[in-house]
């Protein structure tokens, strides 16, 4: 929490893209995300899959970094990870976007989706609309998703994006798949 705010002051925003698909606001963050963002990889099986050691985030800390580093990435790169909200009930529901940190084998469209909205397809559907902007919006040949290889919910959603595996990279420790979403190929 911030201090109270003297009259006429004016804080910074992030005031990037909003996407809206069927079910789903794909948006900038907002203070208010970190703490579902903390739940959602407090959640073990997200934080195996896409926390960097590989463990559930136990710390509000650690939660409140994470968040600060999503929304971050886009003030340094003019793009990055959006919030995933959820329209009909105005909750986060996770996390997908552009993600390209330094050594990261190109750029990547990845996802995160909280433990209450799984199983409802709104990774693909976030995941569709993401790789959308990108390719609208960059002039890519092609996006990455590096899922690990136990990870078979994502390969799954990578699969029905139409994308193919091309190589293995060392992701923090562990082994992750690197699929490729092709331009040339993308249907959208």
């Amino acid at each position: 929490m911030i201090a109270p705010l003297k009259p006429g002051t004016t804080l910074a925003q992030i005031n990037g893209p909003v996407i809206e698909t069927e079910r789903l606001i794909l948006r900038q963050w907002r203070s208010e995300d970190i703490a579902p963002n903390t739940a959602m990889l407090a959640d073990p099986a997200a934080g195996r899959f896409i926390t960097a050691d590989g463990k559930p985030v136990t710390d509000e800390f650690v939660g409140w970094r994470n968040a600060a580093i999503m929304a971050g990435h886009w003030v340094l790169h003019g793009a990055g990870m959006f919030v995933v909200e959820e329209k009909s009930s105005g909750r986060f529901a996770g996390r997908v976007g552009t993600w390209f940190p330094p050594t990261w084998p190109g750029f990547e469209v990845g996802w995160g989706i909280a433990k209450e909205f799984r199983g409802k397809g709104y990774a693909l559907e976030a995941a569709r609309a993401s790789i959308g902007w990108t390719f609208a919006n960059f002039e890519l040949e092609e996006i990455l998703h590096c899922i690990d290889c136990e990870n078979i919910a994502s390969q799954a959603v990578a699969r029905r994006l139409g994308a193919d595996k091309k190589g293995v990279m060392d992701l923090f420790g562990h082994a992750a798949d690197i699929w490729v979403t092709k331009r040339s190929s993308w249907k959208g």
